[in-house]
């Protein structure tokens, strides 16, 4: 598997299904690997923040994620865009005014020298990682064209192409999104968890410089969160992803910007300081979604197809990356045969659903309303953060490490 094969026409090693980051991710990491990748995608990626459908949310890579971007030769290319993440800060404004009345801070430097990961926006990360696959001779990206069928047996998956182009292939990625049409074509269900929230996501510049500090802020409706970025017309900026109902994210659109403004300045309890809005609004529904299992014949399902979890943590795309850590692995040592395959869904599906259970748990808890219920959330935190090694066993289990 380390060297690079010409395929015939109609064959190829890896199929990546979905041109998302963690798709395009897939077609680096597995043509680093020395084999014939093509990645396919329906639409083609938006790669300006100001074009229109641009990806205006940023992704925060965790440690463990930049290890593997490193060994797929990706981080060289990442690191002059990325803001590091030093500190990660819970906020909790939960009592009778929209002011903080307990904060916490989660500081990498008590588990280790590093940050605990670096954050980008996710229009770029497109850009970037769509640049590098162009690089590898191996390698094609083909937007504009997506997946149309799939039958998948033990020698080979058979796939056609909504082009027509109909292609053999010894490992075909399902990174194709939340309603998946791999995940779909092999017949495998999902189990989902709704919340009638939506996030709002934007940028933002503020008063007070970030001092690469991630906040959330809890009240009600579900977290607030600042995640630093690079300064913006030389002041300091940072990302929101702002979660609510989702009656109250289309009011809060809805608003003139000078009432939004009013808005955004109360839900974020002047952590730092005033907050101007700078880029457009952007919303996104919010649900949990696991699948049944993770992998088929010559199948494996990473990222949104395999697993969704609300934007909390910064476990979405981090959890997306471990897939397709554990997939190169297993794939060295069981070159995508049923065994090798088995053994990733076994490795990677209880993970995922423990992590996506905890993640709804601290969500409902975000959720909480009724003032004794956020009582009993402030209580809580205040009590695990006091005791340091527990403190420290929550942040090392937020890295995924052991």
């Amino acid at each position: 598997m380390s060297m690079i094969r010409k395929p015939a026409a109609d064959e190829v090693d890896v199929l990546v299904s979905g041109g998302g980051i963690a798709g395009l991710i897939a077609a680096a990491a597995f043509g680093a690997e020395g084999l014939s990748v093509l990645c396919v995608d329906p639409a083609p990626p938006v790669t300006d923040a100001g074009a229109s459908g641009a990806d205006l949310r940023t992704t925060a890579f965790l440690a463990p994620s930049v290890d593997l971007l490193r060994r797929i030769g990706l981080w060289d290319r990442l690191a002059p865009h990325a803001t590091p993440l030093q500190v990660m800060r819970i906020v909790d404004a939960g009592g009778a005014r929209p002011e903080p009345r307990l904060i916490r801070d989660f500081d990498a430097a008590e588990i280790g020298d590093a940050p605990f990961g670096w954050n980008l926006p996710n229009w770029l990360l497109r850009r970037e990682i769509a640049a590098r696959l162009g690089q590898l001779q191996n390698v094609r990206f083909q937007p504009g064209t997506g997946t149309a069928g799939v039958v998948a047996r033990d020698e080979a998956a058979l796939v056609t192409l909504t082009d027509g182009r109909r292609l053999r292939v010894r490992l075909l990625i399902g990174a194709d999104g939340r309603d998946s049409p791999v995940r779909q074509a092999l017949g495998i269900g999902v189990r989902t968890f709704r919340y009638g929230q939506k996030a709002l996501a934007f940028a933002v510049t503020h008063e007070q410089p970030h001092g690469n500090v991630s906040t959330e802020v809890h009240r009600s409706g579900g977290p607030f969160t600042l995640v630093p970025l690079s300064d913006r017309d030389g002041r300091p900026c940072s990302a929101v992803v702002w979660m609510e109902n989702g009656r109250e994210t289309a009011r809060l659109a809805a608003l003139p910007p000078e009432q939004f403004e009013a808005a955004l300045n109360a839900r974020s309890a002047g952590v730092m300081g005033h907050l101007t809005q700078a880029t457009r609004l952007t919303e996104w529904p919010i649900i949990s979604q696991i699948a049944d299992r993770f992998c088929g014949p010559r199948t494996a399902l990473i990222a949104e197809a395999a697993h969704v979890l609300p934007p909390i943590g910064a476990q979405g795309l981090n959890m997306s990356l471990a897939d397709l850590t554990a997939l190169l692995d297993l794939m060295r040592a069981a070159p995508s045969d049923a065994a090798g395959l088995a053994a990733y869904d076994r490795s990677r599906r209880p993970e995922a659903h423990a992590r996506l259970l905890g993640i709804d748990a601290l969500n409902r808890a975000s959720q909480a309303q009724a003032r004794p219920l956020r009582d009993l959330r402030t209580a809580a935190l205040g009590g695990l953060y006091g005791i340091g090694p527990v403190r420290r066993m929550m942040m090392r289990a937020g890295l995924g490490l052991r």
